[in-house]
Protein backbone atom coordinates (compact mmCIF):
# COMPACT_ATOMS: atom_id res chain seq x y z
CA UNK A 1 0.00 0.00 0.00
CA UNK A 2 1.39 3.40 -0.94
CA UNK A 3 1.30 6.33 1.43
CA UNK A 4 -1.39 8.95 0.89
CA UNK A 5 0.04 12.27 -0.24
CA UNK A 6 -1.52 15.05 1.83
CA UNK A 7 -1.48 18.78 1.14
CA UNK A 8 -2.78 21.80 3.03
CA UNK A 9 -3.10 25.17 1.31
CA UNK A 10 -3.78 28.34 3.29
CA UNK A 11 -4.76 30.90 0.70
CA UNK A 12 -6.28 34.24 -0.07
CA UNK A 13 -6.50 36.01 -3.42
CA UNK A 14 -2.86 37.15 -3.38
CA UNK A 15 -0.83 34.21 -2.08
CA UNK A 16 -0.96 30.56 -1.11
CA UNK A 17 1.10 28.75 1.53
CA UNK A 18 1.46 25.19 0.27
CA UNK A 19 2.15 22.69 3.05
CA UNK A 20 2.97 19.07 2.29
CA UNK A 21 2.49 16.73 5.24
CA UNK A 22 4.94 13.84 4.93
CA UNK A 23 4.85 10.37 6.49
CA UNK A 24 6.91 11.47 9.50
CA UNK A 25 4.34 14.21 10.30
CA UNK A 26 6.68 16.98 9.17
CA UNK A 27 5.58 19.86 6.95
CA UNK A 28 7.44 21.34 4.02
CA UNK A 29 6.11 24.77 3.01
CA UNK A 30 6.30 26.70 -0.25
CA UNK A 31 4.60 29.95 -1.25
CA UNK A 32 2.98 30.88 -4.54
CA UNK A 33 2.03 34.52 -5.08
CA UNK A 34 -0.46 35.99 -7.50
CA UNK A 35 1.04 38.39 -10.04
CA UNK A 36 -1.75 40.90 -9.47
CA UNK A 37 -0.22 43.34 -6.99
CA UNK A 38 -1.64 46.56 -5.56
CA UNK A 39 0.79 48.49 -7.79
CA UNK A 40 -0.57 46.73 -10.88
CA UNK A 41 -4.11 47.42 -9.72
CA UNK A 42 -3.41 51.13 -9.32
CA UNK A 43 -1.58 51.32 -12.63
CA UNK A 44 -4.26 49.51 -14.63
CA UNK A 45 -7.07 51.36 -12.82
CA UNK A 46 -5.55 54.67 -13.97
CA UNK A 47 -5.85 53.45 -17.57
CA UNK A 48 -9.38 52.03 -17.22
CA UNK A 49 -11.47 50.06 -14.80
CA UNK A 50 -12.29 47.50 -17.49
CA UNK A 51 -8.58 46.92 -18.14
CA UNK A 52 -7.98 46.48 -14.40
CA UNK A 53 -10.71 43.82 -14.12
CA UNK A 54 -9.42 41.96 -17.18
CA UNK A 55 -5.86 42.01 -15.83
CA UNK A 56 -7.04 40.87 -12.40
CA UNK A 57 -9.05 37.98 -13.88
CA UNK A 58 -6.14 36.90 -16.06
CA UNK A 59 -3.67 36.98 -13.16
CA UNK A 60 -6.13 35.20 -10.83
CA UNK A 61 -6.66 32.49 -13.43
CA UNK A 62 -2.89 32.01 -13.78
CA UNK A 63 -2.57 31.86 -9.96
CA UNK A 64 -5.24 29.14 -9.73
CA UNK A 65 -3.65 27.24 -12.62
CA UNK A 66 -0.28 27.16 -10.77
CA UNK A 67 -2.04 25.83 -7.68
CA UNK A 68 -3.83 23.19 -9.75
CA UNK A 69 -0.50 22.00 -11.14
CA UNK A 70 0.71 21.44 -7.58
CA UNK A 71 -2.52 19.85 -6.34
CA UNK A 72 -2.65 17.23 -9.12
CA UNK A 73 0.30 15.44 -7.44
CA UNK A 74 -1.62 14.75 -4.18
CA UNK A 75 -4.37 12.43 -2.96
CA UNK A 76 -5.96 14.57 -0.22
CA UNK A 77 -6.06 18.36 -0.07
CA UNK A 78 -7.49 20.86 2.41
CA UNK A 79 -7.96 24.42 1.14
CA UNK A 80 -8.36 26.94 3.96
CA UNK A 81 -8.13 30.66 4.51
CA UNK A 82 -10.05 33.86 5.25
CA UNK A 83 -11.37 34.72 1.75
CA UNK A 84 -13.52 33.07 -0.90
CA UNK A 85 -10.39 32.26 -2.97
CA UNK A 86 -10.41 28.68 -1.65
CA UNK A 87 -14.00 28.16 -2.84
CA UNK A 88 -13.23 29.71 -6.24
CA UNK A 89 -10.26 27.34 -6.65
CA UNK A 90 -12.30 24.38 -5.41
CA UNK A 91 -15.02 25.06 -8.01
CA UNK A 92 -12.44 25.31 -10.80
CA UNK A 93 -10.83 22.02 -9.74
CA UNK A 94 -14.17 20.21 -9.43
CA UNK A 95 -15.06 21.22 -13.00
CA UNK A 96 -11.85 19.59 -14.30
CA UNK A 97 -12.05 15.79 -14.55
CA UNK A 98 -8.30 15.34 -13.93
CA UNK A 99 -8.94 16.27 -10.27
CA UNK A 100 -11.82 13.81 -9.91
CA UNK A 101 -9.88 11.25 -7.85
CA UNK A 102 -8.34 13.81 -5.50
CA UNK A 103 -10.19 14.32 -2.22
CA UNK A 104 -10.43 18.09 -1.85
CA UNK A 105 -12.18 19.90 1.01
CA UNK A 106 -12.47 23.58 1.98
CA UNK A 107 -12.62 25.13 5.42
CA UNK A 108 -12.95 28.71 6.61
CA UNK A 109 -9.97 29.96 8.63
CA UNK A 110 -8.67 33.30 9.84
CA UNK A 111 -5.31 34.82 9.09
CA UNK A 112 -2.71 32.58 10.72
CA UNK A 113 0.97 32.54 11.50
CA UNK A 114 3.07 29.82 9.87
CA UNK A 115 3.12 27.68 13.05
CA UNK A 116 -0.68 28.01 13.32
CA UNK A 117 -1.05 26.92 9.68
CA UNK A 118 1.18 23.90 10.26
CA UNK A 119 -0.78 22.94 13.40
CA UNK A 120 -4.06 23.31 11.48
CA UNK A 121 -2.89 20.98 8.68
CA UNK A 122 -1.55 18.35 11.09
CA UNK A 123 -4.73 18.40 13.18
CA UNK A 124 -6.96 18.33 10.10
CA UNK A 125 -5.35 15.22 8.64
CA UNK A 126 -5.09 13.54 12.05
CA UNK A 127 -8.80 14.13 12.79
CA UNK A 128 -10.24 13.66 9.29
CA UNK A 129 -11.08 10.41 7.61
CA UNK A 130 -11.82 11.03 3.96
Amino acid sequence: MTATKKLGIWMDHSNAHIMELNDSNQIETKTIESNFTHEEKDESLQKSESLMHNKEQHDQSAFYKKLGEVIQNYDEVILFGPTEAKVELFNILRADHQFGKIKIKTQQADKMTTPQQHAFVKKYFKDTIF
